[in-house]
């Protein structure tokens, strides 16, 4: 049964929705590695230039918390409908009266609200896996999901514009960003508009939707364990935002690389992900989600983190050592994969509460990175920004110690599971 419908983890009835969140995420992905240097170069401060995304951030952050229960209660197809509408008329209103006048609040307005979108689309085609796929397939299918994620954000988004920048220039590529984010958007709405998902709460009367809309934030203090994750949430992709903001001003502005250059190498972390992301996915069933998350994402962040900084400081301008970090921040980054299966089994009756709460943690990450490094950046530099993040991946390992997933191994799974059928024969 698994041979005919998953491919090594991916399910085969879902492989359109996949391929719109990496062509949706290409889109969104365009400005995330030189946007920042993009707007110190119009004249404005790094510390303004972390401000736009720290709002960026927080508005990710709100539509990622909200996301899980919308898709539930609008249904996920709904909700990124509207998530994807509303990323091209935010952009374009950033494009041309943010960034086109260099008018600063518009900047921070346009590209506020914008951050709603993204998570908004990303989060609801989540929740629709939770909803439609045996618990069993849910990590490997995350896997692929955040595969997509970073074949989109990290290889094309970065990639790309390495090779148009040169051509249409900074502002014609992020024009050329709608055009990807469009085609994404349509492909998810053709393609899972007749997915069976749950449809049980669409019609449940306004005050129930907001009764079930606030357990996603009352079961953070209602479940330790979901607390917890969601600190380890929060803090698993804090390199991956915040040095997209400083590390080109270490590479690009004091070690001689050019934008291209630094582009291509922040590809290659992406690149790196699309593999570790399945791999680590499917590997955390057999030797334990936490345990993966505890030794290879808390501590191979850790390290990967400070290498990142360091090695291309003492190498210098050296493209091919300057790859070395990136691999490892690729290889890492990844085994944090398994937190997505572990929310909502930490709350498996109320599903669409607990994937808004790792919703809102992936959004937290990507408004906390940036503020961390705008609060820091002027007393200590981007090296006091990497030591920060560093010691916030060796508390996410504590905090490992602390957090009780009831997650057996894959090969305990299936004897449980033959025990079963062999208990219904009988």
């Amino acid at each position: 049964m698994q041979s005919k419908e998953y491919w090594f983890g991916l399910p085969k009835h879902l492989i359109w929705g996949f391929v719109a969140i990496a062509i949706f995420m290409a889109g969104d992905g365009f400005e995330m590695a030189f946007l920042s240097k993009h707007i110190t170069d119009m004249g404005f401060t790094p510390a303004q230039s972390a401000v736009v995304f720290t709002m960026y951030g927080l508005a990710a952050a709100l539509a990622a918390w909200a996301s899980g229960v919308v898709a539930e209660l609008i249904t996920p197809q709904k909700a990124m409908t509207i998530g994807f509408v509303l990323w091209i008329v935010m952009h374009a209103l950033f494009m041309s009266l943010g960034l086109g006048l260099r008018n600063y609040p518009l900047m921070l307005l346009f590209y506020g609200i914008r951050g709603l979108a993204y998570p908004l689309f990303i989060y609801s085609f989540m929740l629709m896996l939770v909803q439609v796929l045996p618990r069993q397939h849910l990590a490997a299918a995350t896997g692929w999901f955040w595969a997509m994620y970073s074949i989109g954000i990290g290889v094309v988004g970065s990639y790309l514009p390495s090779l148009t920048i040169p051509v249409f220039g900074e502002t014609g590529t992020l024009w050329f960003a709608i055009a990807w984010v469009a085609s994404g958007g349509l492909l998810a709405f053709f393609s899972l508009r007749h997915v069976p998902v749950d449809r049980s709460r669409v019609n449940l009367p306004l005050r129930d939707k907001m009764t079930e809309l606030s357990r996603a934030a009352t079961i953070l203090f209602t479940n330790r364990d979901i607390f917890y994750a969601c600190l380890i949430r929060i803090i698993n992709t804090l390199s991956l935002f915040g040095f997209a903001i400083v590390m080109p001003l270490l590479f690009v502005d004091r070690l001689g690389f050019t934008i291209s250059e630094w582009l291509q190498i922040w590809a290659v972390f992406f690149f790196v992900t699309i593999f570790t992301n399945i791999f680590w996915g499917i590997t955390g069933e057999y030797i334990g989600w936490i345990r993966q998350v505890r030794w290879f994402g808390c501590l191979g962040m850790a390290v990967s983190s400070l290498t990142f900084y360091y090695l291309p400081v003492y190498a210098g301008h050296n493209f091919l050592v300057a790859l070395i970090p990136a691999v490892m921040l690729g290889i890492f980054v990844a085994a944090f994969v398994p937190m997505t299966a572990v929310f909502p089994t930490l709350e498996p009756h109320h599903k669409g509460a607990a994937v808004s709460i790792y919703n809102l943690s992936a959004g937290m990450s990507n408004f906390v990175a940036p503020a961390i490094a705008s609060a820091l950046l002027p007393f200590f530099d981007i090296v006091g920004v990497v030591w920060a993040y560093t010691g916030l991946y060796i508390f996410a390992g504590v905090l490992t110690l602390i957090i009780n997933v009831p997650q057996p191994k894959r090969v305990r799974q299936q004897a449980e599971a033959r025990k079963e059928e062999a208990q219904q024969r009988a």
